[in-house]
């Protein structure tokens, strides 16, 4: 019998991840459609990625929750074990892609429509996917991956070998850690230097007046930097680091503690992209706010009342507005 508490968390971390992610993947459709902008294609991706996981694990829910007489063949464990190695890794990938896409739109903005066209954008996710699957599913292709010895219940180290997340880590996660990291701080360098030049020119046009004190360009960059790459890094880290562990220490006994908590907190990286990555863009945060009014509208109509029709003469009442300096406050 497993863990009913741990097969409860999994349960509401996996609906909390599905319906993040696809409410977000909805405003993304809607905002590419109307926009075209096939940037956003690759924060699409990162969404669905996070949503298959989400779906994924729930394979794991009714193992956790099943009662004794539920028995799970070795190869069905296996192959449910490569269908969540999968879209994690894909979702760990579409990280990179995102930070990329942003890196060229910043340092050749003038070429980025020029090279991201349909083709490119299509090119660059199917290959992420074919990778994906590659890793996800490498434990069936290299049987010297998989456990000989099969204990029940149906766990991640249960039936994998950790030297397999040895590789994923030398092969996937460590590149796209460090690119990640290299190419945020490159972009915090930019706009260090956009934020001194335009600090500079304002100095020039004063020209003796005190201006008023204003936020720092350069503290949210930092801010939006050490989000970004803190929120990655927490969250994957300590599971490959522990797995490090794991394959060096033979003596060492972790998979509990990797596959009940750090696997966990890998998890909730799927929970806060759609967080990090899209509400922080003001086009999806406005997206989301009129999909928000207009669900308001058609399930509560009754409560959908113009103002217009009850505000005094000469005054207009506006409801339903906003602006967008109020949604980035």
């Amino acid at each position: 019998m497993g863990n009913v508490y741990f097969g409860v968390v999994l349960a509401v971390l996996a609906l909390l991840i599905i319906a993040t992610n696809a409410l977000v993947a909805v405003a993304l459709v809607r905002l590419i459609w109307k926009s075209g902008c096939l940037g956003l294609c690759f924060v699409l991706n990162l969404a669905v990625a996070d949503a298959l996981v989400g779906f994924t694990i729930t394979g794991l829910v009714t193992e956790e929750l099943a009662g004794p007489t539920h028995h799970t063949p070795r190869n069905y464990c296996i192959l449910r074990m490569a269908c969540i190695s999968c879209p994690s890794a894909a979702s760990i990938l579409t990280v990179f892609l995102v930070a990329f896409d942003r890196y060229l739109a910043i340092k050749h903005p003038f070429r980025y429509f020029k090279i991201l066209r349909g083709l490119v954008v299509g090119a660059c996710i199917g290959g992420l996917w074919l990778f994906a699957f590659l890793i996800g599913f490498l434990p069936l292709i290299v049987r010297r991956f998989q456990l000989k010895s099969y204990q029940e219940p149906c766990t991640f180290f249960g039936v994998i070998q950790p030297t397999y997340t040895l590789t994923i880590f030398c092969v996937a996660f460590f590149p796209v850690l460090f690119a990640f990291i290299y190419i945020h701080c490159h972009l915090l360098k930019i706009a260090s230097s956009h934020a001194q030049q335009i600090r500079e020119r304002e100095q020039i046009h004063s020209s003796g007046t005190c201006p008023a004190p204003q936020p720092s360009s350069d503290t949210k960059a930092l801010r939006t930097v050490a989000v970004l790459v803190g929120c990655f890094a927490l969250s994957w880290s300590p599971f490959f680091i522990g797995s490090i562990v794991q394959v060096v220490c033979r003596r060492c006994v972790l998979h509990h503690l990797l596959e009940h908590y750090l696997w966990v907190l890998g998890l909730c990286n799927s929970l806060m992209n759609p967080l990090v990555y899209a509400y922080w863009q003001k086009e999806v945060r406005l997206q989301l706010y009129q999909m928000c009014l207009c669900m308001k509208s058609k399930v509560f109509p009754l409560f959908h009342v113009d103002s217009r029709h009850h505000a005094p003469s000469g005054i207009v009442a506006s409801i339903h507005t906003i602006s967008l300096p109020n949604l980035e406050e």
